[in-house]
């Protein structure tokens, strides 16, 4: 049985517990959505429904504390990390409120011949069921809710089992807003029931955040069933440094990086790939700043601080060097760099779950893209020159859904966030993000 519960991330203690929901639960809770999907969404406009989503925004910006409070209860995150979360939840809100309805707007097409006139209309699929992670409780249900509800798709909202106070608090956002019951829909559900979800006629798509083994889970039964599957599987992403005026600069930047979320960030820099010439420098500064830059926040759970702690370990046993000052206490995860990591380690093709960086030296510009690439993910990637051209170059070269050029933390509300190889398909934000689970319906008259 599926554990819905809050649990002190630094160490395992049980906190509150929330009832797991009964077969005949789940079934209402689809028959809500659908109602909602056949009603509510089909005889509202864009600007009704944006309007709606504007007050979910203001409701997040009024109730600011209490969902950062519920977030740092349940996965640890440093309070003003919290806090930054709901604001950019804000942003995605305002965002499409103001954008939907251009984004929806009936695209016409220009014939090659004949009389009459044609375009596409955006309308919604249905019903929809989220999966979502425990790492941003609130802003990966926003990057999902606010395109879908925007365009008239009703949701249902499968959050982690250690995010259940967070669920409830946001289903509440969305009631509170004006959308009616079974537009958005909190269901603790386990992961049989999760299977019968999507496999129900009425339900036309899935989005999910999670890990590889999950992604595949749920896009083997939405395949059987034709659904459509939306899927963010992770990262472990690259920060090339090939040159730079300023190495303290380069290094904080990749500091940043790293220790986003305490490390825990699907699309953080994990990999650090260093220009030959700058690459001790770079490791014996980016070590010292890396320690003194702990937030001394705990990892999600004592389990991900031990998962982690098995990673490091293991690579050590297998001929790295693991650079750190401090230990492992309950959730509590040192900082540290991880040197002389080869492809023969296992931990070279993984993905480091929290504030462990691995550096890998580069002989020029094609090795280092090499070494980017050679990995089983592609979501996000960051590369760091002085050389324009350079960066354009290898920013076609890189493997990856996203790439930045000299900067970090420039994620946005209109930027599209998604991945390719392992890091999943699909997108989310920007206009990419109401692109997804949408009808573009063809009318073509005649005349």
């Amino acid at each position: 049985m599926t554990e819905y519960a809050v649990r002190d991330p630094a160490t395992g203690e049980l906190v509150e517990t929330f009832p797991t929901a009964s077969d005949a639960e789940i079934a209402a809770a689809v028959d809500l959505a659908a109602a909602a999907s056949a009603g509510w969404a089909r005889s509202t406009t864009v600007a009704d429904r944006v309007a709606l989503l504007r007050r979910v925004g203001e409701l997040h910006r009024e109730r600011r504390a209490e969902l950062a409070d519920a977030i740092v209860a349940e996965m640890g995150k440093p309070v003003e990390d919290a806090r930054g979360e709901i604001d950019f939840c804000v942003a995605i809100y305002d965002y499409y409120a103001d954008n939907a309805e251009t984004f929806l707007a009936d695209e016409p097409v220009k014939l090659l011949g004949g009389d009459g006139s044609a375009v596409v209309r955006r309308s919604p699929v249905g019903v929809l069921l989220g999966i979502m992670p425990w790492n941003y409780p609130a802003y990966q249900v926003a990057r999902f809710a606010a395109p879908n509800l925007a365009l008239g798709n009703t949701i249902l909202l499968k959050h982690a089992p250690q995010c259940p106070r967070s669920a409830a608090l946001l289903e509440r956002v969305f009631r509170d807003a004006g959308f009616p019951e079974g537009a958005y829909v909190n269901v603790y559900a386990t992961n049989e029931q999760i299977a019968e979800i999507i496999a129900d006629p009425r339900v036309r798509g899935v989005s999910l955040t999670g890990s590889g083994r999950a992604g595949a889970a749920v896009a083997e039964i939405a395949g059987r069933h034709l659904k459509k599957v939306v899927l963010e599987l992770g990262g472990s992403d690259p920060f090339v440094l090939l040159s730079t005026d300023d190495l303290a600069a380069a290094v904080d930047s990749a500091v940043s990086a790293r220790l986003e979320n305490t490390g825990q960030a699907c699309n953080a820099a994990k990999r650090f790939i260093v220009a030959d010439e700058l690459h001790d420098d770079f490791v014996s500064l980016f070590t010292r700043r890396l320690q003194a830059a702990a937030s001394g926040a705990p990892l999600s759970s004592v389990a991900a601080a031990e998962n982690l702690g098995r990673q490091v370990d293991r690579a050590v046993e297998q001929g790295a060097t693991f650079h750190s000052s401090g230990k492992r206490q309950g959730g509590h995860f040192p900082t540290g760099v991880l040197t002389g990591v080869t492809p023969d380690h296992d931990v070279y093709h993984e993905e480091l779950f929290g504030p462990v960086a691995i550096v890998v030296r580069a002989a020029d510009e094609d090795d280092a893209v090499r070494i980017a690439n050679d990995t089983p993910y592609g979501l996000g990637s960051y590369v760091f020159t002085t050389d324009a051209d350079q960066a354009q170059r290898v920013a076609e070269r890189i493997e990856a859904g996203m790439v930045f050029v000299n900067g970090v933390g420039a994620d946005s509300a209109e930027l599209p966030f998604g991945g390719v190889k392992a890091s999943g398909f699909g997108r989310e934000l920007g206009r990419s993000g109401i692109e997804e689970f949408v009808n573009k319906k063809l009318i073509r008259v005649v005349a």
